[in-house]
Parts: structure tokens; C-alpha cells; sequence
């Protein structure tokens, strides 16, 4: 029973976080009636609505972050137990992301003008990012990893104009000129 204890408390955090996120009033999919497991476009209605989209890389960068952070912290403790920990902090995060006060925040100082959270299921897919970055963190070499990330953010910024780091900046301290090269008009970074 005590191998099972882990697992169970994963299902219950997701559970938890399911629970939750319905109970604030996220929709379960999609509204658009096809549900899918890819949606590519970023500015598109459909963006956060399906399991995956352009910005589950960024979750994958919270795994890594995580991990690094946790590691620190409790650096004896089991890898499954930091990851439980990781999966946790995650799912909260999930929840805080999707609560009215965030999603307004992001409306008024990033380019997710027509932002209105993500469904449960893009929310479960961020949450299994995050674990896929935290276990490539565990696994791969250190420089690998930060590769890795340093290879994500660059290939979001040139596909989507943000980036996990860009995202943050423009939620703590908006930038007029960050967010005038995200909608692709005026000075921004080169």
C-alpha cells in the first residue's frame, strides 16, 4: 500500500485541481464542439482551449524551474516526492492562473486581449508539461537542460513573439514597446 501512496496523491492533486477549476467556472474543452490535442495558432479563439498549444512549452520551462527550485530546497528528499511537490505547485498555479483577477491582468498588460483562461483539459495538459520538464530536468545533463530552455524561449519568441520570461515581464512590469513588437507593430527587441 505504501508504493500506492504517491500515486494516489497525484490523482488527488489533479482531482483537486479539476474539481476546483470546474467549481470557478472553466469549461471543461473546447466550446467549438471538435476537440482536439493540438491547436497551433496563438492568437486564435481556440488558443488554451485544447490539451496542448504553443504555450506548453512554457510549462515545460516551469518543470525544469521547479525541479531546480526544489532541488535546492530539499535536495535529500526522493525524486518522487519532489515531484509530487513540483505537481502541486503546478496545479495551484493553474488555479491562480485561471481566477478572474489574473485572467483580467493578463487582458490588460499582455497581447491575450481576448484571454478568458484556459479549459480544464489545456490546464491538465500545462500540469503534464510541467512534469515532462521536471522529469528532462532530472534526467538529462544540466547543460542539456539549459539548452533546452534557452532553445524554447527563442523559438517562441520568433513563433509566437512571447516567451515564458517575456510573459512574466509583461505581467509584473507591462512594457510599451515589448508590447507593441508582440502585436507586430512599432520598436521592440530585435
Amino acid at each position: 500500500m505504501r508504493s500506492l501512496r504517491r500515486p494516489l496523491a497525484a490523482l488527488a492533486i489533479l482531482a483537486f485541481t479539476t474539481a476546483t477549476l470546474l467549481a470557478m467556472g472553466r469549461r471543461p474543452w473546447c466550446r467549438c464542439g471538435s476537440p482536439r490535442l493540438w491547436v497551433s495558432d496563438a492568437w486564435g479563439p481556440e488558443n488554451s482551449q485544447h490539451l496542448l498549444d504553443p504555450y506548453s512549452f512554457t510549462h515545460v520551462t516551469h518543470g525544469v524551474l521547479l525541479y531546480v527550485a526544489i532541488r535546492l530546497v530539499a535536495p535529500a528528499a526522493p525524486l518522487a516526492t519532489r515531484a509530487l511537490v513540483a505537481l502541486a505547485a503546478e496545479s495551484g498555479w493553474e488555479i491562480v492562473e485561471n481566477s478572474d483577477p489574473v485572467i483580467d491582468r493578463y487582458r490588460t498588460t499582455t497581447v491575450a486581449l481576448g484571454y478568458h483562461g484556459d479549459s480544464v483539459a489545456n490546464s491538465i495538459g500545462d500540469i503534464l508539461c510541467c512534469m515532462l520538464g521536471f522529469l528532462l530536468a532530472a534526467r538529462l545533463p544540466v547543460r542539456v537542460t539549459a539548452a533546452m530552455v534557452v532553445a524554447q524561449e527563442a523559438l517562441l519568441l520568433f513563433w509566437i513573439r512571447d516567451s515564458l520570461l517575456v510573459n512574466v515581464v509583461m505581467l509584473v512590469h507591462p512594457i510599451d514597446a515589448v508590447r507593441r513588437w508582440q502585436l507586430g507593430s512599432g520598436v521592440g527587441p530585435p
